[in-house]
């Protein structure tokens, strides 16, 4: 297995990269419309559920089933995101904060099998503890607004890419 996340080091990397620019994105343009924030959105989402979907048959997971519907569900949002770009904003922040939600869960469970192979690692623990909290956050705020929104997206797509960037890096020295 640490083979095998050695040669596929560059998938938390790219997913990474892009939450990165996303982030960017989202904090460069804080007055941003609800249409461009869903297709931000959505294009992100649909990257990060190929990727997802793609490493859980290039890596043996715990559950490839979970890791494929994990993959699913982001393309999903993605794909709902442009096909119904009116979408209000408190239907879109209640999407966002579920797929964060359950991307959070998924990703501590992996981090912890991967403290299995890799020593002391705990990036994907942190990049789905990060998750999870912006998800509850969401849900518990949910009339803070769509500049709120902006601005919590960014910052959280900034942080959740960098411990991702973190990870392929360390994943890379395994190589």
């Amino acid at each position: 297995m640490e083979q095998q996340l050695a040669r596929t080091w560059w998938m938390p990397l790219v997913r990474g990269i892009a939450a990165v620019i996303f982030g960017i994105l989202a904090l460069i343009w804080p007055g941003i419309t609800l249409l461009v924030l869903v297709i931000f959105f959505g294009a992100y989402a649909i990257v990060d559920g190929i990727v997802a979907i793609y490493s859980a048959y290039r890596h043996e997971v715990r559950s490839r089933a979970w890791a494929v519907a994990l993959g699913v569900i982001g393309i999903l949002a993605g794909l709902a995101a442009f096909i119904w770009p009116g979408i209000t904003s408190l239907v879109l922040l209640y999407l966002i904060a579920l797929w964060a939600i359950f991307t959070g869960i998924a990703e501590i469970a992996d981090g912890i099998q991967l403290r299995k192979v890799i020593s002391n690692e705990w990036m994907l623990i942190l990049g789905g503890v990060l998750s999870v909290i912006f998800g509850v956050l969401l849900l518990l705020w949910p009339a803070a607004g769509l500049l709120s929104l902006v601005w919590l997206v960014g910052i959280f797509a900034l942080l959740y890419g960098i411990t991702l960037i973190a990870l392929s890096f360390r994943l890379k020295k395994i190589a």
